[in-house]
């Protein structure tokens, strides 16, 4: 098997404890979003539309823009959280991005719906038998209807297919696929009310507010999704330089570039990966980098769970590769402890095998790593010779997953998961804690944690399967 060479991580790459704002910009963008939806309310409020909720066809109509309105400011919101833009995903990191943009989309979606019934029931004159006919109606006779009704469409395809029910019956292809009919379905469902709602129209700063926002949100989706990814790729000029078999179904891709060092790339973070080998190129993968960045080369190792992970078993040398990120906030900058605790299951090691790398020269028993495994555990090699070369203490835990609720193996015996993790970690009340692993893996190992008495802002998760 190839192994990757130990080398000292460069200085640059060192840090201390995370000393960014990044809580300070979570409130901000929650101050920001709280406020940009009070406004909204106040401006509906001020104009009109507490006045007429004294009657039932009026209030059905003013509850119904009042819901749009709102649906307006959470879908653009929706188009800057599927940016990625650096400072909230370095202030959030994925996991609670994920679930941010979860809450705001299904909120966001059903305020959508509410608006939609809510108009064609006022418009019908409270009289549900006539709505089929105003729908009609008004879906011809008002401008940017019809574009409102695609959008519409779209939007209930994407939320329809992230029900967790029906993710796990599409591959990941054609998940992501259908997930970027999210801004085809925004495009086209709120242009109407920029040209015909009077909540949008009726002043000056109105106007100003609302273009300004969905300026924002579509220059956020151009440069960070579209440009900044396409400039990097072509600056540094990534290829593959080989694929080496690791076992288990895994494989290693490495790669180098030009000035790979600019990508501030640390270890513990991912880029999504686009590999130029044919069909399938336009749909990116996220892989977290499983040795820590040298300025030189990059390298990630991926288990066969998918055709795009599948396909990587067979990618030449020499292909080129677009680069997206780096991203996550899976890395020592987040660090606010002397020690340290990673634990990871089964591929779900490979950030850590890098972090563990990339920390900085410690005393044996400083850093300790947990590693859970069925049949085999990944870069056994290199693990034991960071065991030698800076003091890592690996702690395998092998087999099975021996109950629904626990996080460990059956190699593990019938203690409790408390227990066990004491037992091999005495002091991990005292460590910053890095878990990566599948995300109901993950949410048990986060309900020991703190059960330890970690605390919540000492770990630091990343989940992956999608």
């Amino acid at each position: 098997m190839t192994t990757i060479q130990m080398q000292p991580v460069p200085a640059t790459h060192r840090a201390g404890p995370a000393r960014t704002p990044d809580r300070g910009v979570r409130l901000g963008a929650t101050t920001a979003l709280g406020a940009a939806l009070a406004l909204v309310t106040w401006w509906w409020a001020t104009g009109g539309g507490l006045g007429d909720l004294g009657g039932w066809e009026s209030g059905l109509t003013s509850t119904g823009r009042l819901t749009g309105l709102l649906a307006s400011v959470l879908l653009l919101a929706q188009v800057i959280l599927m940016a990625r833009l650096p400072l909230l995903e370095g202030a959030f990191g994925q996991d609670r991005l994920a679930q941010v943009h979860r809450l705001v989309g299904f909120t966001s979606f059903t305020l959508m719906i509410a608006h939609i019934g809510l108009i064609v029931w006022g418009y019908a004159a409270g009289d549900l038998l006539k709505a089929p006919g105003e729908t009609w109606d008004l879906t011809v006779d008002y401008p940017g209807m019809l574009l409102a009704v695609a959008g519409t469409f779209c939007l209930v395809m994407v939320v329809v297919t992230s029900i967790r029910a029906a993710r796990v019956r599409l591959r990941y292809e054609s998940w992501h696929l259908l997930h970027l009919y999210a801004y085809l379905g925004v495009g086209l469902a709120l242009p109407h009310q920029l040209w015909t709602g009077q909540e949008f129209l009726s002043s000056t700063a109105r106007t100003v507010f609302w273009w300004t926002l969905w300026a924002a949100a579509a220059g956020s989706v151009l440069v960070w999704r579209v440009a900044l990814p396409l400039w990097r790729s072509a600056r540094h000029h990534v290829r593959v330089t080989s694929v080496v078999s690791e076992g288990d179904g895994c494989v290693s891709v490495y790669l180098t570039g030009r000035d790979l060092d600019a990508l501030q790339a640390r270890a513990g973070q991912f880029f999504t990966w686009r590999f130029l080998t044919g069909t399938g190129w336009t749909r990116g993968h996220p892989y977290s980098l499983s040795a820590a960045p040298d300025g030189r080369s990059l390298r990630i190792t991926v288990k066969d769970l998918g055709d795009g992970s599948a396909a990587l078993r067979g990618v030449r040398p020499g292909t080129r590769v677009l680069v997206e990120g780096p991203f996550g906030r899976l890395s020592e900058r987040v660090r606010t402890r002397g020690k340290v605790a990673l634990i990871g299951a089964g591929v779900g090691v490979t950030p850590l095998r890098a972090l563990a790398e990339e920390l900085e020269q410690h005393r044996p028993g400083e850093v300790v790593l947990l590693h859970r495994f069925t049949d085999q555990p990944l870069f056994a090699r290199e693990l034991d010779t960071l065991a030698r070369e800076r003091g890592l203490t690996v702690v395998p835990l092998p087999g099975r997953r021996r109950a629904p609720d626990s996080w460990l193996g059956d190699g593990i015996g019938r203690v409790d998961d408390l227990t066990a993790l004491r037992a091999r970690v005495p002091d991990i009340a005292e460590r910053d804690v890095y878990v990566c692993g599948p995300e109901v893996w993950t949410g048990l190992v986060r309900r020991t944690l703190t059960a330890a008495g970690v605390p919540d802002g000492s770990i630091h998760t990343e989940t992956f399967g999608w």
